[in-house]
């Protein structure tokens, strides 16, 4: 029964982490538009600061924590290619938030210097990261 439990515990903290992950770059885009001494500016950082501190953080780690957790309750998915598989991505997704974590700093200070196209670009990442995890983990192809 625990198992059960962690596991939607697990998908829950994904679902927060995902809708952080979506929702940042899009923020980033709209923060290039705007020139960086002005209100609108300060506004952007602090929903960039209270997404990544108050939802996107927290819920990595608890993606990572009821993960883990699961795994300790079904030892035998560690024999299975396709739970190698995912962690590589969820790593690859663990990544993804750091370098949006250094983005994000960036527009803090005001020292942001790459266009708005880049951040429509990393935008698609954690989507195309989320897709290869949930089909690895449906269809467990290896």
């Amino acid at each position: 029964m625990a198992y059960f439990w962690l596991k939607s515990l697990h998908v829950i903290s994904i679902i927060a982490w995902m809708a952080g992950l979506l929702y940042l770059p899009r923020l980033f885009v709209y923060h290039t538009e705007v020139d960086p001494k002005s209100p609108t500016s300060d506004l952007f950082k602090v929903m960039e600061r209270r997404l990544e501190r108050a939802i996107m953080t927290p819920a990595m780690i608890a993606s990572w924590l009821f993960g883990i957790l699961v795994i300790i309750t079904q030892p035998d998915f560690l024999s299975q290619g396709w739970l190698h598989a995912k962690l590589l991505l969820v790593v690859a997704l663990t990544a993804t938030h750091v370098f949006l974590m250094r983005c994000r700093q960036n527009f803090a200070e005001d020292s942001n210097h790459r266009p708005q196209k880049f951040y429509r670009f990393i935008n698609e990442v954690p989507t195309l990261l989320m897709i290869g995890i949930v089909v690895i983990v449906i269809v467990k192809p290896f």
